[in-house]
């Protein structure tokens, strides 16, 4: 009888939020494939696991692919795992799977853990449609170019980020997205966990009131709603500001209606004006 291909998902930062099948699954197979074996043996160990461990990562899993396929076909039981999260969203894994559906084994998901779904759980922006472009490229050029072309996507548009670049990103979109909700979630999970909200510029000047901000691993989400949710979004704000310019002068119904609705005060402003 062949073995069976696990995809196991793993703590993204608290331990804790491992899962009690994942916890029997790693306990139970032959062998674990790991991203970074060292990394991976601390876990274990933590859990007082001892399997035998493989790296698998994005450099050789093309050369490790034919020796997991033979192990599955003799019986052996594999676990995948990433260094955090669930392997395979931006992390390797994905052409080690289609090779063994392809090979007619079994391919078996234990979820878990994931920081995409984490952040968009807990940052207050739609999730009904929602895109997901992980890290982009490190040049320029064509980060502006991926930004620009995914603005054209409506929804939340989720990406990730590292502390070196985060400044960059943010800087990139007040110029690609300048009107849009962002929330940057930062070390979700870990002990200075915060979710970041606002306008990538007020963003910006949060990070340059505190340089402790930049350090960490790092969702960025994206409220990029179609025309017709933009209508309808500047249809709640004369609502709002009608309904608050009854009771208070304009000025003060602005300020009040841009901390309810999270919009800059000058673009509310501008509208309050038209219907004074």
């Amino acid at each position: 009888m062949s073995g069976v291909l696990y995809i196991v998902a793993t703590p993204i930062g608290n331990l804790d939020d491992i899962g009690l099948r994942a916890l029997d699954t790693l306990k139970s197979v032959d062998l674990i494939a790991a991203e970074d074996t060292r990394h991976s043996a601390r876990l274990l160990k933590h859990f007082g696991i001892r399997k035998e461990l493989v790296s698998l990562h994005e450099h050789n899993e093309r050369a490790r692919i034919e020796k997991v396929i033979e192990k599955l076909m003799a019986g052996t039981d594999i676990a995948l795992i990433s260094d955090a999260g669930t392997p395979l969203i931006s992390d390797p894994g994905y052409v080690l799977v289609k090779a063994v559906h392809e090979a007619g084994l079994t391919v078996t998901p234990i979820p878990g853990p994931s920081s995409i779904i984490a952040a968009l759980s807990g940052a207050g922006v739609p999730t009904d449609q929602f895109s997901f472009y992980g890290f982009l490229s490190h040049k320029n050029k064509e980060r502006i170019d991926k930004l620009q072309a995914i603005k054209k996507q409506n929804g939340t548009l989720v990406l990730l980020e590292s502390s070196h670049r985060i400044l960059r990103l943010l800087e990139q979109l007040a110029e690609v997205f300048p009107d849009r909700y962002i929330v940057v979630a930062k070390e979700l999970t870990k002990v200075y966990e915060k979710f970041l909200r606002g306008r990538a510029e007020e963003l910006l000047a949060m990070f340059a009131q505190d340089a402790s901000l930049a350090r960490g691993e790092f969702v960025v989400l994206i409220d990029n709603p179609s025309s017709k949710n933009a209508k309808q979004s500047s249809a709640d704000d004369i609502e709002l500001l009608r309904l608050l310019m009854t009771e208070m002068p304009l000025k003060k119904a602005v300020q009040l209606a841009s901390k309810i609705s999270g919009k800059k005060k000058n673009a509310l402003y501008q509208l309050a004006l038209e219907l004074d």
